[in-house]
């Protein structure tokens, strides 16, 4: 991933990753661990935790199309070293969060997502 092109986004947007059943299949222990660290990182960047979510929902049963959204993450993480929260001790803090929801928006089920 060293060499590896950096990209803008964590996730494709014209791309809704969907269970497939014609493909080729990745190797599931490799995407296992490959989506499975950034859930690590997703707490100090929440700007990959939607990304996150959605690559994990395919860990049974990943596809190729699976495995390059997963590698899409870690192209992101590339292009922004350095970024995300750091919150130092004793500092008075107030968070304030804005969420949006996609009513129905999953094709493979047709649950929302926050």
């Amino acid at each position: 991933m060293s060499g590896c092109r950096p990209t803008e986004t964590p996730i494709d947007p014209n791309k809704k990753l969907e269970n497939i059943t014609k493909g080729t299949f990745a190797d599931v222990q490799q995407y296992q661990r490959l989506a499975g660290r950034p859930i690590y990182l997703s707490y100090t960047y929440p700007d990959i935790a939607f990304t996150v979510s959605i690559v994990s929902q395919f860990m049974h049963k990943p596809f190729e199309q699976h495995l390059e959204a997963a590698y899409r993450i870690l192209r992101y993480l590339k292009n922004c070293p350095g970024k995300g929260l750091l919150f130092k001790k004793g500092e008075n803090r107030s968070v304030k969060v804005f969420t949006n929801a996609d009513w129905a928006g999953s094709i493979v089920d047709k649950k929302y997502t926050s």
